[in-house]
């Protein structure tokens, strides 16, 4: 019954947070208070307990650092200087926004920066050249969701959060991330390819015509951004060789060590500190870029699913998927539904990503499958669905269009990217479920 309950309540949530566009976090902590304190008798202190500390610390910190390169605008000339140096690549033009996205974001940028500042561009760019704008905005929708899944800008620091709250070690942590930025890239990839092969196509049948676009060169980097690209160098180098060597030669005394010494959270903070103390941006205006809106609905959600962990409705849930009622085979696919399904009404890294990973380590014991497969399969199942013109990434896409063409948009958001995303996802999901099985 309290299971049946936590599950209204995070439906409730998502649905009251769709329609109202209340912070679902805030939604999930009443529920978490009433059902913890109310229905299953804990105390207000032990619910207040149940904010995930470390993953709010985690988020804080790493955006934190590359604010500083948001704010002081070095992300947005680094993806100048790629799309000027592209300028003239025609049809492959979505495949340069794709992989401009995919770097600025992986730095730090975040899903929705890139998007501010990459989107209008990438429409715009496709008007000017007569090339079908649907593949701008996918390409950039999916690049920044690709560059934010790496190991270390935010969305694979919230998955490192959820991992090690889930008590998966560091190493182990890394090889998910991984996998999960590496299989979505490549299918991403796969998807702008083939729309923009079929678009050319199309193009040349109609005798339509491209044209190059006139792109003027972005000015030098200054002072501020020249000394926050030498931070950023500092930080990919602390944050990835010590882990990456640890993952070749785990059984080197002195690596393992190092890795264990090495912190990417306290690291970001002290390279802010020192971005600050070199003046390279305003701290102000830093802290103001802070995602405090996704704070808030990671938090709020993960203090409701830790109410079902207590009521022990993840281990319910992940006991009848390996009781054998469904093929093991299955298993991974049904996952996948269910993480495109919620994360068409809500946010992955808010939502359905701390809804749905824990139940991957019970149901990974109970079923034999592997973790990876598990957790790569609803990442990319649940991220395939960011461009429905439903969700915040399609309806940006729509809102930087000209309005003359946002009907005409709308209808290919919904009826060839989703349905692309969507199939590719599946397909890759059964594919990788075979090979792991």
């Amino acid at each position: 019954m309290i299971s049946i309950l936590i599950a209204l309540a995070l439906a409730v949530s998502i649905g009251i947070g769709y329609k109202t566009k209340i912070n679902t976090g805030l939604l999930a902590i009443c529920f978490a208070y009433i059902i913890g304190t109310f229905v299953m008798g804990l105390e207000p202190d032990e619910v207040i307990s149940l904010w995930p500390v470390t993953i709010f610390f985690d988020i804080f910190a790493v955006t934190l650092f590359f604010s500083v390169a948001v704010e002081n605008g070095t992300l947005e000339k680094i993806s100048q200087h790629f799309l000027f140096r592209s300028r003239r690549l025609t049809w492959a033009v979505a495949l340069v926004f794709l992989f401009t996205a995919v770097v600025v974001a992986a730095l730090g940028a975040g899903f929705y920066a890139v998007m501010v500042f990459l989107c209008p561009a990438a429409l715009l760019m496709c008007y000017e050249m007569h090339i079908e704008p649907l593949l701008g905005g996918l390409a950039v929708v999916v690049g920044a969701q690709s560059g934010a899944n790496f190991m270390t800008s935010l969305n694979g620091i919230i998955y490192h959060g959820l991992f090690h709250q889930l008590g998966y070690s560091d190493s182990q942590s890394f090889l998910f991330r991984t996998a999960i930025f590496v299989a979505y890239l490549v299918l991403v990839v796969l998807v702008v390819t083939g729309l923009t092969l079929h678009y050319r196509r199309v193009a040349i049948r109609q005798g339509a015509e491209t044209g190059a676009s006139h792109i003027s060169a972005p000015e030098p980097f200054d002072a501020k951004q020249k000394g926050t690209l030498w931070l950023i160098g500092l930080f990919l180098l602390l944050a990835l060789v010590p882990s990456i060597s640890h993952v070749l030669a785990p059984n080197v005394v002195w690596i393992s060590l190092l890795n264990s010494k090495m912190s990417v959270v306290l690291i970001s903070v002290v390279l802010a500190v020192a971005a600050m103390f070199l003046g390279l941006a305003n701290h102000k205006r830093v802290l103001e870029k802070i995602p405090w809106n996704i704070l808030v609905m990671i938090s709020g959600v993960g203090m409701l699913v830790q109410v079902a962990v207590k009521a022990g409705t993840i281990k319910q849930i992940a006991s009848w998927l390996g009781s054998g009622s469904l093929p093991t085979f299955f298993i991974p696919i049904m996952l996948a539904i269910v993480a495109a399904i919620i994360t068409s009404f809500g946010s992955f890294i808010g939502i359905t990503a701390p809804a749905l990973y824990p139940i991957v380590p019970s149901l990974a014991h109970l079923t034999g499958l592997s973790p990876t497969l598990l957790f790569v399969t609803i990442t990319i199942s649940g991220l395939s669905m960011g461009i429905s013109p439903y969700s915040s990434a399609g309806a940006m896409v729509l809102g930087f269009a000209p309005e003359e063409e946002r009907d005409a948009l709308f209808s290919k958001e919904l009826k060839v990217a989703l349905p692309a995303m969507g199939g590719t996802a599946l397909a890759a999901t059964i594919l990788l479920t075979l090979i792991m099985h």
